[in-house]
C-alpha cells in the first residue's frame, strides 16, 4: 500500500548558487556542511552568512535546510561543537544531521528547538536501533546504505509513525560500510570520519606477494592494475513505487561536492518523476526513457541499485579505470539579464561565439540556443571566455531567465573524464 504523502526529495548544496538551484529546480529540502564538523572537509561548505542566506532563501519558497555536523568526534572536538551549535542557533537551520551520540548530547542542549536526524554514518541497520533514536529524541534516521527494500519495509513497520526514514537512492557508493572508511587515514594521514577522505577507493591497486616485495602483480589481465574497490553510482529512478511502498520518507541525493548542473539534472528529474507516479503510475511508467536520458546527461560512473535487492556482486564494481561518463559540460547559470537581453553569467567552462549549446529550465525544457555574442562588464566584445568565474554578458539567440543553467553536450557520446568523486558521508 503506497503512502499517500510524497516523500521528500533531498538535494545537496556545495554553496550558496547550488543551494539556490537545487531549489529552483524541484528540491523539498536542502542539505548542506558548514565550515566545521561536517564529513566534507574539502568541500567549499557554507560560512555562517550564506548558510543564513540559503536558509532564507529556501524558506521564501516553502523548503528546507538541514546541516551536517556528522563528524566522529574526539574530545577536542567537543568544546568546538558546543560553540558552532550556539552559532548555528542563530541561523535555524530545520534539523542537523549528527552521528555521534556525544554530539547529539550537545545538540540536544544547546538547540532542543532544532530536529535532530541520525546521520548513515551512524550506521542504523535495525528498527531497535530506530526505536532507540527515537527514544531519545530523533526525528529522523537516514538508513545505512547496506539495507534491503524489504528490510526498510520492516523496519516501517516496527517504528513509531512519527519517526521519519530518509534513505540515499541517487549517487557514489563508498567500500567502506555506511562511509566509515579507514582507507584514507591509514595511506595519508588524513581521516575519512573527520571529514578529510582522500577517496583511496578509486585508486588502482596491484598485489604484492609476502615472500616477493617489489613484484607488482595486476589482480587480473589489465597492465593498468585494477580498480578493485571502484563501485558504480547509485540509481533509483526506475524504482520509485518501490521506495514509497518501502515506506521512505526521504529520498537523498548523494553529492555535497558536485556543480550546479549536476544538482539541477537530478534534481530536476527526480522531481519530475515523482510527480508523474504520484499523478499516475501509468505516465511514470511512460516516461521512463525520458528519466533515464535525463539522469545520463550529468556525470557518473554507470549505474547500479546497490543492497535495494540483494546484495552487491562483481557487477557492480568498475575494474578497468576510474574514470566517469560526462555527456554535458557545464557553463554556467544565468543571474539576470541587462537592458539589452543579454544574460548575466558567471562562467564556469569554455565557450564560443557561435557555438551550439543548450538553455536548460527548472520546468523540463531543453532549448538549442546559439551564441550570437560575449562581453565583459566593461562592455568589451569577446571571441570566447576562457577564464572560469568571469562575469560575462551573453547574448543567445533563445530567451533565457534567472536560474536557467547553460550546458554544452561534449562533442563524442559517453565522454570519459577523470574520476571527480566523491565519498560516502553526508
Amino acid at each position: 500500500m503506497f503512502r499517500r504523502e510524497k516523500p521528500e526529495l533531498l538535494i545537496p548544496a556545495s554553496n550558496l548558487e547550488v543551494l539556490k538551484t537545487a531549489i529552483i529546480y524541484g528540491a523539498d529540502a536542502v542539505y548542506i556542511g558548514g565550515e566545521m564538523y561536517g564529513l566534507r572537509a574539502k568541500a567549499k561548505n557554507f560560512s555562517l552568512d550564506d548558510m543564513k542566506k540559503g536558509i532564507e532563501f529556501a524558506h521564501q519558497y516553502g523548503k528546507k535546510v538541514y546541516v551536517t555536523a556528522n563528524i566522529t568526534a574526539h574530545n577536542r572536538d567537543l568544546k568546538g561543537v558546543e560553540e558552532y551549535f550556539r552559532e548555528l542557533k542563530e541561523v535555524k537551520p530545520d534539523a542537523l544531521i549528527i552521528s555521534d551520540p556525544g554530539v547529539f548530547d550537545i545538540a540536544k542542549e544547546i538547540v532542543p528547538e532544532i530536529e535532530l536526524h541520525i546521520s548513515t554514518q551512524a550506521n542504523s541497520t535495525n528498527y531497535r536501533t530506530y526505536q532507540f533514536w527515537h527514544k531519545q529524541g530523533a526525528a529522523r534516521v537516514v538508513s545505512a546504505r547496506e539495507l534491503s527494500l524489504e528490510e526498510l519495509s520492516q523496519l516501517r513497520t516496527n517504528i513509531p509513525d512519527e519517526l521519519e526514514i530518509e534513505t540515499f537512492v541517487h549517487g557514489a557508493m563508498c567500500i567502506s560500510y555506511s562511509g566509515r572508511c579507514l582507507l584514507s587515514n591509514y595511506f595519508t594521514g588524513r581521516d575519512a570520519n573527520l571529514g578529510a577522505c582522500t577517496h583511496p577507493c578509486r585508486w588502482k591497486y596491484h598485489v604484492v606477494e609476502e615472500t616477493r616485495p617489489g613484484e607488482y602483480m595486476p589482480v587480473f589481465e589489465n597492465d593498468r592494475g585494477t580498480y578493485i574497490f571502484n563501485s558504480k553510482d547509485l540509481c533509483m529512478i526506475e524504482y520509485i513505487p518501490e521506495l514509497v511502498a518501502a515506506g521512505i520518507d526521504s529520498l537523498k541525493i548523494e553529492g555535497r561536492m558536485k556543480t550546479a548542473l549536476y544538482v539541477a539534472t537530478v534534481a530536476r528529474t527526480y522531481r519530475k518523476a515523482i510527480d508523474d507516479f504520484y499523478e499516475s503510475v501509468d505516465k511514470y511508467r511512460e516516461n521512463m526513457e525520458y528519466y533515464k536520458a535525463e539522469i545520463g546527461k550529468c556525470t557518473y560512473r554507470q549505474f547500479t541499485t546497490g543492497f535495494f535487492f540483494q546484495k552487491p556482486d562483481s557487477n557492480t564494481q568498475i575494474y578497468d579505470n576510474n574514470v566517469y561518463v560526462k555527456e554535458y559540460t557545464y557553463l554556467g547559470i544565468v543571474s539576470s539579464r541587462n537592458a539589452e537581453g543579454a544574460s548575466e553569467m558567471e562562467q564556469r567552462n569554455k565557450f564560443t561565439v557561435g557555438d551550439m549549446v543548450e538553455i536548460m529550465k527548472p520546468n523540463g525544457e531543453n532549448i538549442p540556443t546559439k551564441v550570437l555574442r560575449i562581453t565583459d562588464e566593461e562592455g568589451n566584445e569577446m571571441e570566447s571566455c576562457p577564464h572560469p568565474q568571469r562575469k560575462i554578458f551573453v547574448t543567445f539567440d533563445k530567451e533565457t531567465s534567472q536560474y536557467d543553467i547553460i550546458r554544452v553536450q561534449e562533442k563524442s557520446d559517453n565522454s570519459k573524464k577523470d574520476c571527480g568523486c566523491t565519498s560516502c558521508g553526508e
